[in-house]
C-alpha cells in the first residue's frame, strides 16, 4: 500500500510516521509538505517524475501555497487520480469545512487527534479499514 501524507507541519509528519510504525501499518509513506508539492507529486512533475501513484491520500486542509480543498478539487478533476481515496485530516471541525470537503468528494473527514496515543489509534483504524478491508479501483 502506497500512502501520500500531505502535511506542512514537520512535527505532525514525524508523529504520523511514528504512529504508523507503532500501529504496524505496512505501507510506503511519502510526504508532501504543501499543496503545490502534493499536486506535483501526484502528477509526476519535477522533481517527482518517478513518484508512485498512491493508493490512499491523507490530506491536511491548512496548507501553504495551495490549500487542501484546492488539492482535493484538483485530484477529483484528474481522471488518473479521481479514484484515489482521500481522507481529510484537519484540526478544523467547522461544519463549513466538513461540508465543503464532502462536496468535493472527500472519502472521509477526520479530526486530528490530540496526543500520540490518538494518532496511534487513528493509524490502527486506517490500517484496519483502509488497508485490510477496503477494495480499491486500480485505474492507472
Amino acid at each position: 500500500m502506497k500512502i501520500l501524507l500531505v502535511e506542512d507541519n514537520e512535527g505532525e509528519q514525524l508523529i504520523i510516521q511514528e504512529a504508523f510504525s507503532e500501529a504496524k501499518v505496512n505501507c510506503d509513506l511519502s510526504i508532501a509538505s504543501d499543496g503545490e508539492e502534493a499536486i506535483k507529486f501526484l502528477t509526476n512533475q519535477a522533481p517527482f517524475s518517478e513518484a508512485p501513484r498512491p493508493d490512499l491520500i491523507l490530506l491536511d486542509l491548512n496548507l501553504p501555497k495551495i490549500n487542501g480543498q484546492e488539492v482535493l478539487s484538483s485530484i477529483r478533476q484528474n481522471p488518473r487520480l479521481k479514484h484515489i481515496p482521500v481522507i481529510v485530516l484537519s484540526n478544523s471541525r467547522t461544519l463549513k469545512d466538513i461540508c465543503q470537503c464532502y462536496s468535493l468528494n472527500a472519502s472521509a473527514y477526520v479530526g486530528k487527534p490530540s496526543g500520540f496515543q490518538g494518532f496511534i489509534n487513528l493509524a490502527q483504524m486506517i490500517r484496519m479499514f483502509w488497508i485490510e478491508l477496503v477494495c480499491y479501483c486500480s485505474h492507472a
